[in-house]
């Protein structure tokens, strides 16, 4: 195991458990693992030495029964954290919805199989938790969001243009001051909204990256993206043959529409060297997409949660954000 990688881990662990989750004594911390992938190896030796008084259980050396009496004998506010190569099942839930419900913090990594060995430093650096950065920036980015009537996003020559103002945005920053549920998915930094109304969202953008149909990340040469009052009515030649796909699987069952707009503000993840998990590679420095009607934080009429299907996430490349005439992020910076 890399000495200095894991050395890295738990500096950037500890800081996420005792920061951004604010875990004390006398809570109690368990630990759910498993030991079918290295990155997921490192990241529990990481966490054992970060809480050194934490129960550990390796997920496939007891029953499904046994995990779930572990989560029960937790109280409110006590910590999980689930570290998975792939995915932990417990059939008939979810189990950071079913550990939010019980009211306790949790902390969760995810498909970290997808992560090449190569990347796992890009994975580990992206768990650091620069409070200045996110507490600082994020606020601010959203206060702009929320003012703004008419968002210009310009990439390449093409420009998308959002009138009509955006949904209130939402952040993933590590802060959970005020929230229902304290804790999430890491790696985390992205601050999200949608169009206000999607008939005011018209134009163009230069596409680079999409999640493939194993939701990792696809990556390609840029191409051009055609949007009319929010559907996707048109991309370049040079698109590639599986986002044609993906388009076409979408109008199957329901509309290939612009739904999230994000603003990713994880800086370990970049074009160059990147995580293949689209998830993780999702809070990348810069915008993304959603493609397709699911998208269950914001509501709109005539969308119904439950039987939306598609939730792709597209990546713009972004030279420019202009937000009312005023530049909001421009040359992989945000100016707030």
């Amino acid at each position: 195991m890399d000495k200095k990688l894991l050395a890295l881990a738990t500096k950037n662990v500890a800081d996420i458990i005792n920061i951004a989750i604010e875990h004390k004594a006398p809570e109690k911390a368990l630990v759910v693992y498993d030991t079918r992938y290295g990155l997921t190896d490192i990241l529990t030796e990481a966490y054992r030495t970060a809480l050194p008084h934490a129960r550990f259980v390796d997920f496939d050396k007891v029953s499904k029964e046994e995990v779930i009496s572990a989560f029960d004998e937790m109280r409110q506010s006590d910590l999980v954290v689930l570290i998975q190569s792939s995915n932990f099942l417990l059939d008939a839930f979810r189990i950071r919805l079913h550990l939010f419900n019980k009211k306790l913090k949790v902390i969760e990594h995810l498909h970290l199989h997808r992560n090449t060995e190569d990347v796992w430093d890009v994975y580990v650096n992206a768990l650091e938790y620069d409070v200045a950065w996110y507490r600082g920036v994020g606020p601010k980015l959203k206060a702009r969001i929320d003012e703004t009537q008419g968002l210009r996003i310009q990439s390449q020559g093409a420009e998308l243009v959002v009138t009509g103002g955006l949904e209130s945005a939402k952040l993933n920053i590590g802060d959970y001051t005020g929230m229902e549920n304290i804790g999430g998915t890491f790696p985390i930094g992205e601050v999200f909204t949608e169009a206000r109304y999607f008939s005011k969202m018209n134009g163009s953008f230069m596409c680079y990256a999409y999640a493939g149909a194993d939701f990792s990340v696809d990556m390609h040469e840029p191409f051009r993206v055609d949007v009319k009052e929010g559907l996707v009515v048109g991309f370049a030649d040079n698109a590639p043959e599986t986002f044609a796909k993906i388009i076409s699987n979408i109008k199957e069952y329901e509309r290939p529409i612009i739904r999230e707009i994000g603003f990713g503000m994880n800086r370990a993840i970049t074009r160059e060297r990147y995580v293949q998990d689209i998830t993780a590679f999702e809070r990348i420095l810069g915008m993304h997409f959603s493609l397709g009607e699911k998208h269950s934080v914001f509501k709109k009429e005539g969308i119904t949660a439950h039987k939306a299907k598609f939730h792709v996430d597209l990546f713009p490349l972004v030279d420019r954000v202009l937000a009312d005439g005023k530049v909001l992020f421009e040359n992989g910076k945000y100016l707030v």
